[in-house]
């Protein structure tokens, strides 16, 4: 019968997330976009509150999480 060798490979440590200045400062805008255009869509405005929400759930949040 033939033997079977196993090599031991080191085991490498899954990706640590690093959040830093950039991650902060987005996410801090992202909020704000949100915050602002929940409160312009409460006051009935129909242009900049979905453009400031989609700008927030679609890029900032994400860039936020991502970088």
């Amino acid at each position: 019968m033939a033997t079977r060798r196993t090599t031991s490979t080191p085991r490498q440590k899954p990706a640590a997330l690093r959040f830093t200045r950039v991650n902060a400062v987005l996410g801090a805008a992202g909020l704000l976009c949100l915050t602002l255009g929940y409160w312009l869509l409460a006051r009935g405005s129909i242009t900049a509150a979905p453009l400031l929400l989609v700008l927030a759930y679609v890029v900032l949040l994400p860039l936020a999480i991502i970088l």
